[in-house]
């Protein structure tokens, strides 16, 4: 965090003037060589452990807040942080200097006007005691000290700056350094962690044979002035990731979504195979696949953003991000534009510059959906799980229009069974793996009310394929449909010829072997049948047909 120091440059730059505190201190390191001198830093004992690496935890309040606008204005009384740690050994045989970052959330930062905060560390780490000591970075305006080596051959500074924690030196030289502490406290305030890194014991190490530890301690900002400390004491409590598993569960992550994509492409196939002519295209609602393309528009932009924020992983998502793309930009837009043409046949003496003035109506509408999704999920991400909830109804568009038209088989089982299976994928490994790499918490309530959704909205759509698309509505309230084997007396002993076939329709048999269209054309009722799957048009005189 820009702005935000500890007063320490001069106690990080000087030389021990003080030749008590610097005898002390070389002789508690010669008391460390001499103790620990047969010990490597590479050893995997007890007393080596390279605490290098990312821990993700929680904070909260030891106490009642104190509501200073000194530092961080916090939204909560607790919230989520992660503790970035990057430990390198000295020449004193058990001390570890180390540099990170802790990042605050649910936090106000003034600076940027967002929930996040981060502060830039440095400290040791005295690993027999697997003690650690970090403050706020001296460096100028958050910059890092250009003065590492120098440390790193010195570390006598750091030591004397912890020797009151660590050795309980006497309360004059705790004074003096309490001192040395206080600059420019009007604008800035002083951090100090103090913490305890401990060993995730084998039994609960749930990641592997990955050593893991966990960091308990307490963030204070010591009194310096009459108005007391900056902020209220902090309690922080972390564990290390196994960062090797983690990317692990991510690509695997990226092959099934990778995996899921290639099968949507030959669902997609199979149903416009399905659906290729004028009507049975027509038959298919534009809602329900336009919803579906705005779906995996937002996975394929929801996996490169994930892959441009985690550089080493950007090959796997780049590589399911470009399936989802291939799926939504080639396939689902190109089934949307069919659906388009079949529903709003050409008229006779329309030009095409009105056509295409539709089309970018039409485009136009899809994009500014897609966009203002994504302003509406991020205004509402509270009700995230809720708006998920309302986006997975997807198939509900075309229950609706299979009522309202009575269309027949407008979509084929496969299809129907495998887009479904394949849209809860993704949501149940988010919400319900137990140790998927995002680290979600499980909520079965959600998957099982989600998969059980999906689940009901199939169901109903094969009841409409094979028992009819009004099959649970009841008869009562059906609106009248046009009968097409209605009885015809042949007054004219005149044979008629069915205009598809050219035989002749003999008018004596039963009234389900003729169809009589509205306009009073008469024709075989297969004949007619396979005519309508193709247009919903007469054709002898072109007038538009009711569904069958």
């Amino acid at each position: 965090m820009h702005g935000l120091h500890c007063g320490l440059d001069a106690p990080f730059r000087r030389t021990v003037a003080n030749t008590d505190t610097a005898s002390k201190i070389i002789a508690t390191s010669s008391f460390y060589d001499h103790a620990f001198y047969k010990r490597d830093d590479n050893d995997m004992s007890p007393y080596s452990w390279n605490i290098t690496g990312i821990y993700k935890g929680s904070w909260s309040f030891a106490g009642a807040t104190n509501g200073s606008s000194r530092f961080l204005e916090f939204v909560t009384s607790k919230g989520d942080s992660v503790l970035e740690l990057l430990s390198t050994s000295t020449k004193i045989s058990g001390v570890h200097y180390v540099q990170g970052t802790i990042t605050f959330h649910d936090v106000i930062d003034k600076s940027h006007d967002r929930g996040v905060a981060q502060i830039r560390l440095e400290g040791v780490y005295i690993w027999p005691f697997r003690q650690l000591r970090l403050v706020a970075n001296s460096g100028a305006d958050g910059e890092p000290l250009q003065e590492e080596d120098y440390f790193l051959s010195n570390p006598y500074h750091l030591l004397r700056i912890f020797s009151s924690q660590v050795f309980q030196d006497s309360s004059e030289e705790k004074n003096r350094r309490k001192n040395s502490l206080t600059h420019d406290m009007e604008k800035h305030c002083n951090i100090e962690i103090a913490a305890k890194v401990v060993r995730v014991s084998s039994n609960q190490n749930v990641e592997g044979d990955h050593e893991k530890y966990r960091l308990e301690g307490l963030m204070e900002s010591p009194a310096v002035d009459d108005d007391g400390e900056c902020f209220s004491s902090i309690l922080l409590n972390s564990t290390s990731l196994n960062v090797e598993a983690y990317y692990n569960k991510a690509v695997n992550y990226t092959l099934m979504v990778t995996f899921i994509s290639f099968l949507q492409v030959l669902l997609l196939i199979r149903q416009m195979e399905h659906s290729n002519t004028q009507s049975g295209a027509a038959k298919v609602s534009i809602i329900m696949i336009g919803q579906q393309a705005i779906m995996d528009a937002y996975l394929c932009l929801l996996h490169l953003t994930a892959g441009i924020l985690v550089e080493s992983l950007f090959n796997a998502f780049a590589t399911a991000a470009f399936f989802k793309f291939v799926v939504f930009s080639i396939f689902e837009m190109r089934y949307l534009l069919a659906i388009w043409k079949a529903s709003r046949p050409l008229n006779s003496g329309e030009g095409w510059e009105i056509m295409r003035r539709e089309l970018s109506v039409l485009y136009s509408r899809f994009y500014g959906i897609l966009l203002g999704g994504i302003l509406l999920m991020y205004e509402l991400h509270n009700f995230l799980r809720l708006l998920l909830f309302l986006m997975y109804s997807f198939w509900i568009p075309q229950i609706v229009m299979n009522v309202i038209r009575d269309t027949r088989k407008p979509l084929h089982p496969q299809y129907i069974l495998g887009m479904t299976a394949i849209r809860v994928a993704i949501p149940l490994y988010i919400f319900g793996c137990p140790s998927n790499f995002m680290r979600i918490e499980p909520d079965k309530k959600w998957c099982i009310a989600v998969t059980t959704f999906m689940g009901i909205q199939a169901a109903v759509l094969l009841l409409q394929h094979y028992l009819g698309s009004r099959c649970f509505i009841p008869h009562q309230i059906l609106p009248e449909k046009y009968c097409y084997h209605r009885k015809v007396e042949d007054n004219t002993n005149q044979p008629i010829d069915c205009v598809i076939c050219m035989t002749t329709i003999d008018l004596s048999q039963r009234a389900s072997e003729y169809m009589v269209a509205p306009c009073e054309h008469i024709f075989h009722s297969g004949c007619l049948q396979r005519w309508m799957d193709i247009k919903m048009e007469c054709p002898t005189c072109r007038r538009s047909l009711p569904p069958a």
